[in-house]
């Protein structure tokens, strides 16, 4: 599935109080950057998932957000340091940039 114009004016709007982003498409999907850095991932199918360590990690485990696994050809699971932004967070850009902010804040 191809990431649609409007998703990613969604999330670039979504995130547009972190202040100047960059982007680069990948895999069918997005990848957003905040100084170099890069913070976030819109999947094809619309998704955002906040890229996490640290503490930051631990606050997305703790509190059951999604983790972004795949496993290829039903082999071993691999979980990839990601999670999906809370719902919540898609109606709220200040509640997104927070939680971004937060993440980009165990990146650096």
């Amino acid at each position: 599935m191809s990431i649609s114009d409007a998703d990613i004016a969604f999330a670039l709007e979504l995130f547009e109080g972190l202040g100047p982003l960059t982007t680069r498409k990948m895999m069918g999907g997005l990848c957003l950057y905040r100084d170099g850095t890069i913070f976030a991932i819109l999947h094809g199918d619309g998704s955002i998932w906040l890229k996490g360590a640290g503490a930051f990690a631990e606050r997305a485990e703790a509190e059951g957000w999604e983790h972004w696994t795949y496993s290829r050809d039903g082999g071993k699971v691999t979980a990839m340091p990601y999670w999906r932004l809370p719902d919540a967070a898609l109606d709220d850009p200040a509640l997104a940039c927070n939680l971004a902010q937060e993440a980009l804040s165990h990146l650096t």
